[in-house]
């Protein structure tokens, strides 16, 4: 096995071993992102001189055995909108095109304190705001699979790394589907966690009720490591609960016996591609085989998601996005401007790219005076409904399955001229966020053109491992029938 080949928990068993060093597995996923990454755009800055100088402390960490876990030395691709000190943080976009934040995320800096190696900052959709990772400043972000399709976004750069073997795991964020999605696109597993299971503290900010980050790895055994550094309470943001943290590891027995699986009527659909549906229905097939029951539920206010999450999304953007005015840090439009009114108006024009202005034209309008009951208070008592629709499911089932996205991944250019078409690629996804609920997407299979097929497990509140789970039992039967 070629070193960019592998896993976390395989890299952590040789590396405890010194049998390989971290500089040379570091050295050998730098020399393949030269070579591919010109093609695929899954990287916007490679940190080439930091990643060494991490693998070199992490390798003297090693022989010394001072607290070496299983990210001890494991090289990592890091989503752009996290910030990282002394390198940029862009969020694909011009307004922070050369912003350089002065500290480390609380998930970053876990994962250096566990001894990551950051390989780079990865493309992503501007400001996290979209389905595809084409609207981002770098341009778009290529499938592996297929160089003519996208990533899925916003974390399709992330997803693609770790699909290519550009890392060896990586951090995604998940406002509407936004880790799930695009893991479902590229092949891997990715996994949204419980809102306030991990801290958004060094996140830049979309929608700040509904983002979350989370883990995009090879396989759900280096999903359940990655996010038990990722896991833990944080007093810097005041989202996050001071919860157990359990041993995800532990979760990943097999034993599926007696597992009540949900299946939900409102995600089985008229609209959803045949092959997409049909690899789903037989993941089902595999887990009933392993003893899983399964149970149909209804989820009722499904079909109120997509523009629920779009009315309250926007709305927080709006909000959020205000603090870029070319005054305290970021893009400044060049030449004078003889009010401080038209100088914001031009860095915002200029800094912005279309997606990012719709969806803040589209949130002020929902906060605006006399719109405000009609549109945004009324999504926020449909996303109560919406949650209630979970409480009541997970009373009948310890998981829910769904598909993760309702067709494979589109071709690049294919769906940027109908922003609606291209909203409506969330709709399996955006309720689990409204809900605050963990959600996890794994390949399943793949389509006739050889696209992945993703399939996604959801769960109670703070339930990641009864997630993990399931996923790992699918996981390793369907390994072992391949093999």
């Amino acid at each position: 096995m070629d070193l960019h080949q592998e896993t976390i928990q395989s890299l952590h068993a040789k590396l405890a071993r010194r049998e390989v060093s971290s500089e040379e597995v570091t050295r050998s996923l730098l020399n393949r992102i030269s070579e591919l990454n010109q093609e695929l755009n899954a990287y916007v800055t490679v940190m080439e001189e930091e990643a060494l100088s991490q693998a070199r402390e992490a390798d003297q960490r090693l022989a010394t055995g001072d607290g070496a876990g299983p990210l001890c030395g494991v090289p990592l691709a890091i989503k752009d909108n996290m910030n990282t000190r002394g390198i940029r943080t862009t969020c694909a976009s011009k307004i922070l095109e050369n912003f350089v934040p002065p500290f480390d995320g609380t998930a970053i800096r876990k994962l250096r304190e566990a001894g990551a190696v950051f390989l780079g900052k990865t493309n992503m959709d501007e400001f996290a705001m979209g389905s595809s990772t084409e609207h981002s400043l770098f341009g778009p972000c290529r499938n592996p699979h297929d160089r003519d399709r996208v990533t899925g976004g916003s974390s399709g750069g992330s997803a693609c790394a770790v699909a290519a073997d550009l890392c060896i795991a990586a951090t995604g964020s998940d406002t509407g589907g936004s880790i799930r999605q695009p893991a479902a696109y590229c092949g891997v597993v990715g996994l949204k966690p419980t809102y306030g299971r991990v801290s958004r503290f060094g996140l830049v900010a979309f929608a700040s009720s509904l983002d979350q980050i989370g883990p995009i790895a090879k396989n759900v055994t280096d999903c359940s490591l990655l996010l038990q550094a990722l896991c833990g309470y944080d007093p810097c943001d005041s989202t996050s609960v001071d919860s157990p943290v359990p041993d995800f590891a532990s979760f990943l027995t097999g034993d599926v016996r007696g597992l009540r699986i949900g299946i939900p009527k409102e995600y089985f659909i008229e609209g959803t591609d045949p092959e997409v549906e049909e690899a789903v229905r037989k993941g089902i097939g595999v887990l009933e085989a392993e003893g899983a029951v399964p149970v149909e539920i209804s989820l009722p206010h499904t079909e109120y998601g997509i523009p629920v999450y779009y009315l309250i999304a926007t709305a927080e953007a709006s909000s959020n996005l205000a603090r870029y005015d070319g005054v305290k840090y970021g893009f400044r439009a060049e030449g004078s401007a003889d009010t401080l009114r038209k100088m914001y108006h031009r860095t915002r024009s200029e800094g912005f790219g279309d997606e990012v202005k719709r969806r803040i034209m589209l949130g002020t309008y929902a906060l605006s005076s006399g719109y405000y009951d009609a549109y945004y208070r009324k999504a926020q008592q449909v996303r109560t409904l919406i949650r209630q629709d979970f409480v009541e499911a997970f009373r009948n089932c310890d998981v829910i399955v769904t598909p993760t996205v309702p067709s494979p991944a589109c071709r690049i250019g294919e769906k940027t001229g109908d922003p609606l078409q291209m909203y409506l690629l969330d709709i399996f996804t955006t309720t689990v966020n409204l809900a605050g609920l963990p959600g996890l997407s794994l390949p399943c299979g793949t389509t006739s053109e050889g696209l992945p097929v993703g399939m996604q497990i959801l769960g109670n509140h703070f339930d990641e491992g009864t997630v993990l789970k399931a996923a790992f039992a699918f996981e390793q039967k369907t390994l072992s029938t391949q093999a």
